[in-house]
């Protein structure tokens, strides 16, 4: 039975210890200024994305990996001798998914196997750990396939983001909505099912009250929750990543508490100083 190698596009937001310590292999998303693109995280970086955005008042779109540029990657890994085992961002957010299945046709069958996250960021970083650790004992790419579709729909990402701003450029609310937004200081959660992003509570206030709110929401369902591992996803919110990951420390029996860095394709989209929490509810 061939080694089953693990890959994920960057909106994943996988760690640089994590690519390194299980030979994770990473499919960049397209960041596009205009007549510009830039390969995430290989060509830009968050803070010159921002610098852009900041200086001309408009927002990067993201695009998918082309067919072309998933089989240049597995290519490789396939004649390595490997099995290649894809995890998408989710496919109703991106054709990522699309191409890869695309790709995957290039190659002999059984070879790779793609599989839909429903997720992104954290979420998918969460179904990509899993999909690793189950990698490292040997298990093969339909089972490890088979064991993400059982669970995938129990991983939740919820996301705090901190204003507004980034969700009116990227024309997600209205002038008016943007307008008082501001003026209340209104935080909204986002949160993914079933692969869609939908919008949650609204919390007004500081960020250190309004975290406390988001956690106090999530920890009155731990009974519920697998305590294995949490992960914790921040754009340019180091402090108050490792502020939230010390509480879910000292109240809960949480295991493993991970904190990761959002890139520039979920920067796009949430903004500077976003934090997103990632847990899986046990299966009943």
């Amino acid at each position: 039975m061939a080694k089953v190698r693990i890959f994920a596009d960057s909106i994943s937001d996988i760690p640089q210890e994590w690519i390194m310590k299980y030979n994770i292999g990473i499919v960049p998303l397209h960041i596009v200024f205009e007549d510009e693109s830039f390969l995430d995280r290989i060509e830009i970086d968050t803070h010159e994305m921002y610098r852009r955005v900041e200086e001309s008042g408009k927002l990067p779109k993201t695009a998918a990996p082309s067919p072309a540029d998933f089989i240049r990657i597995f290519s490789p890994a396939i004649e390595n001798g490997e099995d290649v085992l894809f995890i998408s961002m989710s496919s109703e957010l991106s054709s990522t998914y699309q191409n890869a299945l695309i790709a995957a046709r290039e190659f002999p069958a059984g070879r790779i196997t793609v599989i839909d996250s429903l997720n992104v960021s954290a979420g998918a970083a969460m179904i990509v750990l899993l999909a690793t650790r189950a990698a490292v004992e040997g298990q093969s790419a339909l089972s490890i396939s088979e064991k993400i579709h059982q669970l995938r729909d129990e991983v939740q990402l919820n996301v705090l983001v901190n204003g507004l701003d980034y969700l009116h450029k990227g024309g997600r609310v209205s002038n008016l909505q943007h307008l008082v937004g501001s003026i209340l200081r209104i935080r909204p959660i986002l949160y993914v099912r079933q692969g869609r992003v939908f919008s949650g509570v609204k919390y007004r206030g500081n960020k250190e009250r309004v975290l406390r709110k988001l956690l106090d929401s999530i920890l009155s369902h731990i009974h519920r929750i697998d305590h294995d591992q949490v992960i914790i996803a921040h754009t340019l919110e180091a402090e108050s990543a490792e502020w939230v990951r010390n509480i879910i420390l000292e109240e809960t029996c949480i295991r493993d508490v991970f904190i990761i860095e959002g890139g520039c394709a979920i920067c796009s989209h949430s903004g500077p100083h976003s934090l997103a929490i990632s847990f899986i509810m046990k299966l009943s």
